[in-house]
């Protein structure tokens, strides 16, 4: 008889034990607080850091635990980050994708596991994530490309140096800043060329390139401030100082280069409201609240005139 509840006590013991790690399992943490997983494109990237350092300080303040990975720029690795957070039955994703190419997989991966997903700064073309939240580029780069229009008394050649094809802020800062240009015929754009990681080293390399080919540029626009500030030390590298140079993000390298002078202007991201905006929309979408399918924030052109007060206190 001993035996016998010797042996109920084992195994309800060892079912117990098992329930247990399911719950933990479910709540992912072992106090209970419902998880984030954030997917970061690259945390050697400002941008991104910001956004990292907005989402965790108001995930903390809400009560959510946030599980970070960092895709290093790498879209195969990215997937496979986010398919673990499934895997772990995360109660909601902040995606940031690291490129155009198979960035619809986490989307559909995560809302055929019933996870909310919110995209941030792009947004997969085919598999739109549950809501999308990101600087309006498209009326950023419109207002960008005015002042350029502005500055150069409306004569000026341009060269273009790309962010990655096919993601969302490529697109958009593309459609707004041509815009702006077709309203002034003495603006020509005279040459282009796409980077693959928005880095500063690129956007140097372009640029000695462009220059080579194209002498007669006295505009650059680098689609992101680490593009812009490679196209500025390119410029100056070849005894261009006069080339008027843009860029597009306010992040600190940006900010600071705008206030001494190497860049004209730029436009500042409100990056901390975008990473807060982003936990907001992933409670609402835990408690299946209605949020929007796409959530714009105004971007602010930057000039020396204001790019302190951003360097202060970042919006």
């Amino acid at each position: 008889m001993t035996r016998r509840i010797l042996a109920a006590l084992a195994t309800l013991i060892v079912t117990l034990a098992l329930c247990t790690g399911c719950k933990t399992l479910l709540n992912n943490n072992s106090d209970g607080r419902p998880t984030i997983g954030l997917a970061v494109a690259n945390q050697q990237a400002d941008f991104f850091n910001m956004i990292r350092q907005a989402v965790q300080a108001a995930a903390d303040e809400a009560g959510f635990r946030v599980v970070v990975a960092d895709a290093k720029g790498d879209g195969d690795t990215q997937v496979s980050q986010v398919q673990n957070f499934i895997t772990q039955n995360v109660d909601a994703i902040i995606y940031i994708p690291a490129g155009a190419t198979a960035a619809t997989v986490p989307v559909r991966d995560a809302k055929a596991a019933g996870i909310p997903i919110i995209a941030v700064d792009r947004n997969p073309a085919g598999a739109p994530a549950d809501t999308f939240i990101a600087t309006d580029s498209v009326a950023a780069a419109k207002q960008l490309g005015q002042y350029v229009i502005d500055i150069t008394n409306g004569k000026a050649n341009i060269g273009v140096i790309q962010g990655q094809i096919g993601t969302t802020p490529e697109q958009a800062r593309d459609q707004g800043f041509s815009e702006a240009l077709k309203t002034a015929p003495g603006m020509h754009e005279v040459a282009r060329q796409a980077s693959q990681q928005w880095s500063q080293s690129e956007g140097f390399d372009i640029t000695t390139d462009m220059l080579q080919a194209h002498p007669d540029i006295t505009v650059l626009f680098g689609r992101a401030d680490a593009l812009a500030l490679g196209a500025a030390s390119a410029a100056r590298a070849a005894g261009r100082p006069d080339i008027k140079v843009v860029g597009f993000d306010g992040d600190i390298a940006g900010l600071k280069a705008v206030s001494d002078g190497q860049l004209a202007a730029t436009i500042t991201q409100p990056t901390f409201a975008i990473g807060r905006l982003a936990v907001k929309s992933a409670r609402e979408l835990i408690d299946k609240q209605a949020v929007p399918a796409e959530q714009l924030q105004k971007g602010v052109l930057t000039t020396r005139e204001n790019a302190a007060h951003f360097l202060e206190q970042h919006p």
